[in-house]
């Protein structure tokens, strides 16, 4: 049955009423989500991060990717003692970074790792990194290298036979009992070194004794021990502990990872060449 005309009209104005209302409760329901003014710029620029990780860490653009690893790492006599090396001979365009004793450990870093992949090595004093070998755990799974800087960063040099091994070797089994791993790696504290400490090194393990060609201070600042003042293939760079006031250790690792990119090589891992 069609209702009469006045019947009509009040059924049409009431469907008008609630159809403003439920476009109206729209609205209100999905105004904050979307954001607004610092909101959306904020919410904008954490979609970047996410999709750009490199732009959080303050890099102008991606790291390349690493070329493949090497068929063979630096040639090992056995028998006798390690290689010291200060560079990789490679002409892959990719340095080396490498961090010593562990006695920064900023969560954030760890975070720096995982997003931008990069292939660090850890160099760990076990009297530095004290009660921190958590950190350092999270790090390995994050893709980090641990590798043997001694147990307590005495200067090796001179010291005799026993003293020496007994640095060198108790801290391949601090790391051992910790991790399962057996670093193959090993760097004297100071960069100092004898014979006897090329001996101690082989008898624990050590397959070579890596120094650094590259160093960057507190401050950012890159020195270079010899050759040219600039990057190269091949460079091991060393990142000591921060010095109190100077750059935290992301800011330096963003500082250096933009003078590898100016160079035009990018990050290898360590381990794959030697």
């Amino acid at each position: 049955m069609t209702p009469p005309p006045g019947t009509r009209a009040s059924v049409a104005v009431a469907l008008a009423t609630a159809l403003l209302a439920g476009c109206a409760a729209g609205t209100a329901a999905t105004g904050p989500r979307a954001g607004t003014g610092h909101e959306a710029t904020r919410s904008a620029k954490n979609a970047t991060h996410t999709a750009q990780p490199y732009r959080r860490w303050g890099l102008r653009a991606p790291l390349p990717a690493p070329p493949p690893p090497p068929a063979r790492r630096a040639p090992h006599r056995p028998g006798g003692p390690p290689p010291v090396l200060h560079r990789v001979p490679t002409r892959d365009r990719v340095v080396f970074l490498t961090y010593d004793d562990g006695a920064e450990k900023d969560p954030r870093f760890v975070d720096m790792v995982r997003e931008l992949r990069l292939p660090v090595s850890m160099f760990l004093t076990d009297s530095v990194v004290g009660p921190g070998y958590g950190h350092f755990a999270r790090l390995r799974a994050v893709g980090a290298s641990l590798q043997n800087h001694t147990l307590d960063h005495a200067a090796l040099r001179g010291l005799p036979y026993a003293g020496q091994r007994a640095e060198i070797c108790g801290q391949q089994h601090k790391l051992h009992a910790r991790f399962g791993v057996r670093p193959r790696l090993f760097r004297p504290p100071y960069g100092t070194y004898d014979a006897t400490t090329l001996r101690a090194a082989a008898d624990c393990g050590a397959a070579a004794v890596v120094l650094w060609r590259v160093s960057m201070a507190g401050d950012g600042r890159l020195t270079y021990a010899k050759g040219p003042a600039r990057l190269r293939p091949g460079d091991v760079v060393s990142v000591p502990s921060g010095e109190p006031g100077g750059l935290s250790l992301r800011q330096r690792t963003t500082l250096l990872l933009r003078a590898v990119q100016e160079r035009g090589l990018t990050v290898g891992r360590l381990e794959d060449y030697v």
